[in-house]
């Protein structure tokens, strides 16, 4: 089967959250667990449905093991891979031909992480990171990873098409106002664009404001069969088109800084979705740093390369901008517990649901996710939609 022939079998039936911000007194499975049952209960599903499992943390190499243990699930799916933050755009396209093959009924898909209150020595965990994930070209310095490689990247595109330290303030502002809309957002105090250039510089040219946030948090999603998700409990979201593209490890081995495999994800996937950029709704991109989207919205063809700044520019994806980017607050101001690729596909079903409240987009019907691991070295986009435009 060719992959346009997937498009829109397989569609998103339940999503769940939990345990965002702060999670004191519970462990990353039981969280996990929480964002599981809100997903499986949101889909009008029970655990004894679920026979496919896509999880990974980057903190347990055989993290699907305890998963499923916990859960008391017998899976005849599993899918571990992980690919930092956008393993859970990624695992759509390997369930999806695990359903559509019969393999199984129904995946969930599944991330917890209480990195925010987990009592760990963080200096000894970047050593056993650096043990488990060699970047030899760049560890010996001992750069602050992943955050000097985003600021790297920053600097090039400041360099090269002359992006300014105001383009880059207006990604955080933007996702700050999303998230005052938001009431499951993390930080909701008002942010202008003079408080993130006024704010400590960390890794110039990027400030503390311009990074993501560090919280706990949860999140699930369901897959089934399109023709059982027509019959369940909430209005489903078809699965378009999925790609994933990786490059690189290290971010010195990027053949051009401003240029991400984001370029041939998003081509591979509006290709199978049959969709361009220009008929996408709203996108969540992952803003581990403010440097992400601006990057994104060039290689997935919402703008030319070197125009994201001044896409994002005097409020261009916040509310009421050209685009809806990042509607929840994003890995900014809503929640970044490690890996935050879940999190914008909880975000982009409920959107498309109509179920946001005073953050929604009216009459969206097709969304984008796009996920990014490492540094800048995973790519995963997601095309989703309504049943209008199957």
């Amino acid at each position: 089967m060719e992959l346009h022939e997937l498009r829109g079998k397989v569609a998103i039936a339940g999503v769940g959250q939990a345990g965002l911000g702060r999670a004191d007194g519970f462990t990353e499975l039981e969280i996990l667990a929480e964002a599981a049952l809100q997903a499986v209960n949101d889909a009008g599903l029970s655990l004894r449905d679920i026979d496919g499992i896509t999880t990974c943390s980057s903190l347990a190499t055989m993290w699907a093991l305890p998963v499923v243990e916990y859960l008391g699930l017998k899976p005849t799916f599993v899918d571990s891979t992980m690919l930092g933050g956008s393993s859970f755009v990624a695992h759509m396209l390997p369930a999806i031909h695990a359903l559509v093959s019969g393999q199984c009924n129904a995946v969930l898909v599944c991330y917890g992480s209480t990195q925010k209150t987990a009592t760990f020595d963080r200096s000894q965990l970047n050593k056993v990171r650096s043990h488990l994930d060699p970047q030899p070209y760049e560890t010996p310095y001992e750069p602050l990873l992943p955050l000097s490689a985003y600021a790297l990247a920053a600097a090039r595109h400041m360099h090269e098409f002359g992006t300014t330290r105001k383009q880059l303030a207006e990604v955080a502002v933007a996702a700050r106002k999303w998230a005052q809309l938001n009431p499951e957002a993390t930080m909701r105090d008002p942010l202008s664009v003079e408080d993130v250039l006024a704010a400590r510089m960390v890794s110039d040219p990027l400030t503390v404001r311009d990074c993501c946030m560090v919280s706990d948090g949860a999140g699930a999603y369901v897959l089934v069969r399109a023709d059982r998700a027509r019959d369940l409990r909430k209005k489903p979201v078809y699965v378009l088109g999925n790609a994933t593209a990786v490059w690189h490890r290290q971010v010195s081995s990027m053949a051009d800084l401003t240029v991400t495999a984001a370029a041939e994800s998003g081509r591979r996937a509006f290709e199978m979705a049959g969709v361009s950029a220009a008929q996408v709704d709203m996108a969540m991109l992952y803003d581990a740093f403010t440097i992400n989207p601006i990057l994104f919205l060039e290689d997935l063809g919402f703008c030319k390369k070197g125009e994201g700044g001044a896409f994002v520019d005097n409020g261009g994806i916040a509310p009421g901008g050209r685009l809806p980017v990042n509607t929840n607050g994003g890995g900014l101001s809503c929640v970044h517990p490690g890996m935050y690729g879940v999190f914008l596909v909880v975000e982009a079903v409920r959107q498309l649901r109509g179920e946001c409240g005073a953050r929604q987009v009216p009459n969206a019907e097709v969304g984008l996710v796009h996920g990014n691991g490492g540094t800048l070295s995973s790519q995963s986009t997601a095309i989703l939609g309504v049943e209008s435009v199957l």
